[in-house]
């Protein structure tokens, strides 16, 4: 009988993945585009790191951080009896680490095309910092802002390797469907692994079909309107 588990907890695994994504993405590529400092080299390789080293490579040093001996596990269970490893929660970490880095260069990207010159416009009309942000670089960023989220999203999606590491596959509790794929072509069971690929392919399939499709229909009205 197929089971219909990993994609439902795929969809929130990835959902809850973006949520932490979107926030530190924006921010961090905000405050990067603003800020000058010594080493900030060294601190965006950082963020890009995720997106180079394979992907149980960063599932080993996310378990080494919140494992029952790491520090961050160690003072979760010591401090409010809290396990992350090997529970849904961990899924949503590994998510959100792999996906990061393409939030994070989207929107750096995108914070970098407009012209600071709107933004000086605004405040001198007194706009404050934060009315700026959302009603200035926000939506001049958006188009970037919806790649990243949609990249994002299909990222923590199919992650496998990380997940494994930290989450591992439990059947009902964190097997996500590149887990679930992988274990039943193991198995043999090409049917149920052609299923779950079949899933995830038009999942990821129809979000960037659907912001093409979008981009392709503004593009027209914002041609007319600098026509205009």
């Amino acid at each position: 009988m197929f089971e219909w588990q990993p994609v439902w907890l795929s969809i929130k695994v990835a959902l809850a993945s973006l949520g932490f994504v979107v926030l530190l993405g924006v921010s961090a590529a905000y405050v990067m585009r603003r800020s000058e400092f010594t080493g900030k080299a060294a601190v965006e390789a950082v963020f890009s790191l995720p997106l180079v080293l394979p992907p149980v490579v960063t599932g080993f040093l996310l378990l080494l951080l919140i494992g029952k001996q790491g520090p961050l596990g160690r003072f979760l269970a010591d401090s409010f009896d809290l396990q992350l490893i090997f529970t849904p929660y961990a899924a949503v970490i590994a998510g959100t680490v792999v996906a990061f880095p393409l939030m994070y260069q989207s929107t750096k990207a995108a914070f970098q095309s407009i012209d600071t010159k709107l933004e000086d416009a605004a405040r001198t009309l007194g706009a404050s910092e934060w009315r700026v942000f959302w009603t200035v670089t926000l939506p001049l960023a958006w188009h970037g802002l919806l790649s990243g989220i949609v990249l994002s999203f299909s990222r923590a999606l199919g992650e496998f390797g990380a997940t494994i590491m930290v989450a591992g596959n439990i059947p009902g509790k964190t097997q996500t469907i590149p887990l679930a794929i992988y274990f039943a072509a193991e198995s043999n069971d090409m049917t149920h692994a052609g299923l779950y690929v079949l899933i995830i392919s038009l999942l990821t399939f129809s979000l960037i079909f659907g912001v093409n499709l979008w981009a392709r229909r503004k593009q027209p009205q914002a041609t007319e309107r600098g026509v205009l």
